[in-house]
């Protein structure tokens, strides 16, 4: 046999392995556009109007269907009742968070932002408790924001009803925020 016939071979063979495991696994899932092998569902969507591709799909297949993103399928909640069925009926099943496999790979599942399961409500819950204690007896968050927005009016009038660019003035009053939260001290304005 030559290489092209071989290489055609390969191919189908690769075709009809991606067809057969959409298949087997979309018996389990809701109901949704069919997918082609490998790419999914992607060319049904517009690109340029995602909102409208999903209503349009919402009306044929109902509240809740199945996208195929890639070989990666996606459940799709459209509207206020399928959702609320979903978080509040079924809160459980969908309390979970996406994985990442790269940052898994090279974080082994800890730390906050990527950890998931059991691990991610146990790192939650550690962080909110110490986020609790940490400002407990001090001056409340509230009172902070409150004291950095009367920095902030001031920085503004300093520009006497003059053009300026406030991106600068205005990013500060949050880091001033979270400063004075960890490290007791806020920094000047200009600093």
């Amino acid at each position: 046999m030559g290489p092209i016939v071989l290489l055609v071979l390969g191919l189908s063979c690769l075709l009809l392995f991606s067809i057969w495991r959409q298949n087997s696994g979309r018996r389990k899932l809701l109901p949704g556009p069919t997918p082609f092998p490998i790419i999914g569902n992607i060319l049904q969507l517009d690109n340029k109007d995602i909102t409208q591709s999903l209503i349009n799909l919402s009306k044929v297949y109902g509240p809740m269907f199945t996208l195929y993103l890639g070989m990666k399928p996606t459940v799709v909640l459209y509207g206020y009742e399928a959702v609320k069925e979903a978080l509040i009926g079924h809160g459980k099943d969908f309390s979970g968070r996406g994985s990442f496999p790269l940052a898994e790979k090279v974080r082994k599942g800890l730390g906050i932002v990527f950890s998931n399961g059991h691990r991610w409500k146990e790192m939650r819950r550690f962080t909110i408790m110490t986020l609790q204690n940490f400002v407990m007896g001090k001056r409340n968050i509230e009172e902070r924001v409150q004291g950095e927005a009367c920095c902030l009016v001031e920085e503004l009038r300093k520009t006497k009803d003059s053009p300026c660019d406030p991106t600068f003035i205005t990013g500060g009053a949050p880091c001033n925020v979270i400063c004075s939260i960890i490290f007791q001290n806020r920094f000047d304005s200009k600093d």
